[in-house]
């Protein structure tokens, strides 16, 4: 298959070319780069709503939503007018301002487990010093992370990790050192028993458990019944701190997160994304006694020059308030999901295919798989070859997917019904066209993969 929108001499193309003599693959960020499904990624000239332009001028119905933070669609004017409104005041200080204090009352109002919180600039930031703080509070070295789960790239959390690295089937990084990783205890999610014989091999040696509470990184993947709950306890009964990695669900699986919608509280949280209202943002807190420890307060030391800063923080608010200002707007989202997952689900069952939609709220992955994905091994048996033929099928019919098999699919409050049909029709002709052929593989793309 070649692809019609991205071959010969097309904006993105260009600019893709210049951008690999001087970027890293091109890419700032390495799924960017199109490597899991082959071609040239696009370019993005501008966003409203629920849809993409790109530097070709061709309009997309988007899903990625710039990876979770656009929870209300791009361009919102509210989140616009308190950015413009921001930047004649000033971008950023270097000093305490009114916006991070309103923020911290509006993230401790909203999440129960956050007794107080801190500013951060993204969400690797975030985790990272989550897991500092875990280790100052219990004086102990090992973190136990769960395969296939993406926790930023510090280097604790690069062992095993899912999203991009999956993708790029690197499940370690060069210059993680030895000792870190040997710090770094690995689980598969939703195997409760995998992490009680950690804690039986390494006694009085875990300082933390870090959990996406629904999976985003491997694609989605739901906690089973009784799995968070038994993290809860196993962290409590050993003295280890347990912490929820909500940048991705925070906020946009309830208004408390996924802490919410499951009802188990964490001691430690991170979050992002959508607490920015699409500028670079993070942070992390809980219980009033480990944010204690956080310097100037206590030993354990973190600093940022930006964090805090204005735009971010008024990006965010706008977002949070304006979702507060809608009673029924998770209710809608799961509409919204639930149209989508019932529609794609019929062309599934009409045509046979072995894969499988897995969702959780606004958050989705087509899993080009027959069973349902628990965990990284199963995450790890999908077709990769058949979905890179189904996302460009779907490009091609004006629907931008994440660029991976592993990665989360978002929903925005901006997306219609008439969006959702729309991606449904799409759905049903790219599947048949990802069977139609035999021996499917990747996109043969002018440039692919560079």
């Amino acid at each position: 298959m070649s692809d019609p929108l991205h071959s010969g001499d097309s904006a993105s193309r260009r600019l893709f070319d210049r951008a690999r003599r001087l970027i890293p693959g091109g890419v700032n960020s390495p799924v960017r780069a199109f490597r899991g499904v082959g071609g040239t990624p696009l370019f993005i000239a501008s966003a409203q709503g629920a849809r993409v332009e790109d530097e070709d001028g061709r309009s997309y119905i988007d899903y990625i939503g710039s990876w979770g933070p656009m929870i209300l669609g791009h361009g919102h004017l509210a989140v616009v007018d308190a950015i413009q409104r921001q930047i004649i005041r000033g971008v950023s200080f270097g000093a305490p301002s009114r916006l991070e204090v309103e923020m911290a009352e509006a993230l401790t109002a909203r999440m129960p487990s956050l007794d107080r919180v801190r500013m951060v600039n993204s969400g690797t930031e975030a985790t990272m010093a989550a897991a500092r703080v875990a280790r100052g509070a219990t004086g102990r070295a090992k973190i136990v992370k769960f395969e296939g789960c993406y926790h930023g790239h510090g280097d604790s959390f690069l062992i095993k990790a899912g999203s991009g690295a999956a993708t790029f089937g690197v499940p370690d990084s060069a210059g993680v050192t030895e000792g870190t990783a040997r710090d770094t205890l690995t689980a598969a999610f939703n195997d409760l028993d995998g992490v009680t014989r950690l804690f039986s091999e390494h006694d009085g040696t875990i300082a933390a458990v870090i959990v996406e509470p629904v999976v985003g990184n491997m694609g989605v993947v739901a906690p089973r019944p009784g799995f968070l709950e038994g993290l809860r306890e196993l962290c409590t009964g050993h003295g280890a701190v347990l912490v929820f990695d909500e940048v991705m669900t925070g906020f946009r699986l309830a208004r408390g997160g996924a802490q919410e919608r499951y009802g188990v509280r964490p001691d430690l949280t991170t979050l992002g994304k959508i607490i920015g209202g699409g500028l670079p943002v993070g942070a992390y807190g809980g219980r009033a006694d480990l944010m204690a420890l956080v310097a100037p307060e206590g030993p354990v030391y973190q600093a940022g020059t930006l964090s805090g800063n204005s735009l971010a923080m008024a990006a965010g608010l706008a977002t949070l308030r304006q979702i507060d200002a809608m009673p029924e707007f998770y209710e809608g989202l799961e509409r919204l999901g639930a149209r989508l997952e019932t529609g794609v689900h019929a062309h599934i069952e009409r045509g046979g295919y072995p894969c499988r939609l897995a969702r959780v709220g606004s958050m989705w992955t087509l899993f080009f798989t027959p069973g349902e994905v628990v965990n990284w091994t199963g995450a790890a048996r999908c077709d990769t070859k058949r979905f890179s033929r189904f996302f460009h099928e779907m490009l091609g019919r004006g629907v931008s997917l994440a660029p991976s098999q592993f990665e989360a699919n978002f929903i925005s409050a901006a997306h219609t019904d008439t969006d959702i049909d729309a991606t449904v029709h799409a759905a049903g002709e790219a599947l048949a066209l990802a069977w139609a052929a035999s021996g499917v593989v990747a996109p043969a793309l002018s440039n692919a993969a560079e």
